[in-house]
């Protein structure tokens, strides 16, 4: 009996799962406004010891040079932010919450965590070096450890940094985190370790080239930097 509760509760969480991916997006109206509610995924000073940011949400080189393969479902962009860090650096929960997902299909290999937070959000904690222990339905804490940081390349020294989104909770609209996390982001741009430049557009040149000004995702949605006059070209001379 306690096997067959057990499957069932597993059918029921992969359900809920299932319906949240397929939702329809929510409206403005649900979701609460950016002001800065949240906190950073790490504890300590940023550095090239601990961590950094890394590469942008949004209109960045590397997504656009990407927007037609990795990007093309979420309309070219970038849409989280990377903080570069080594592997096996505690990340923290950015805001109170329950856990939604462990090691859910949202991707971002090889093990992930999303934690639902009031107003409708979600955030997304991608490239985690191990399976985190939290349990779906327990609640965590701003600042409470939810796993460690890993590497997209699953080496510990190709790329090894965090992948953290902030979405509604349908996961289909996925929004620029700086405006919702409370951070000194004039200085964490100063450095990085890759990517984080915005791509041009030569016809509005001033058009997505700072932080605060990169636009919401919406999933499956057209592709947003699909530019006549791209600055810097993609390679080969492609468009």
């Amino acid at each position: 009996m306690l096997l067959r509760r057990v499957a069932v509760g597993g059918v029921l969480a992969a359900s809920a799962v299932a319906l949240a991916h397929y939702a329809p997006a929510l409206p403005d109206s649900a979701i609460a406004k950016p002001a800065r509610q949240f906190g950073l995924p790490f504890s300590g000073a940023p550095g090239p010891d601990t961590w950094l940011l890394g590469q942008g949400y949004g209109n960045t080189t590397g997504a656009y040079r990407q927007r037609r393969s990795t990007y093309v479902n979420l309309q070219g962009l970038h849409a989280g932010l990377d903080f570069s860090a080594p592997c096996g650096t505690p990340v923290r929960a950015i805001g109170d919450g329950v856990v939604a997902e462990v090691d859910g299909s949202h991707g971002s290999p090889p093990h992930n965590v999303v934690i639902d937070h009031a107003g409708n959000l979600s955030s997304l904690y991608g490239h985690l070096r191990v399976r985190s222990p939290l349990r779906v339905g327990q609640r965590v804490t701003r600042g409470q450890v939810i796993g460690e940081s890993g590497d997209s390349q699953f080496t510990c020294v190709s790329a090894p940094h965090l992948h953290l989104e902030i979405r509604d909770r349908s996961h289909q609209r996925l929004f620029n985190p700086v405006p919702y996390i409370a951070a000194d982001w004039e200085t964490l741009a100063l450095a990085g370790s890759f990517g984080r430049g915005y791509e041009y557009d030569l016809a509005a040149p001033r058009r997505w080239q700072t932080p605060e000004s990169q636009p919401e995702v919406r999933r499956g949605g057209r592709i947003l930097n699909e530019f006549a006059r791209p600055w810097p070209p993609a390679p080969g001379g492609a468009r």
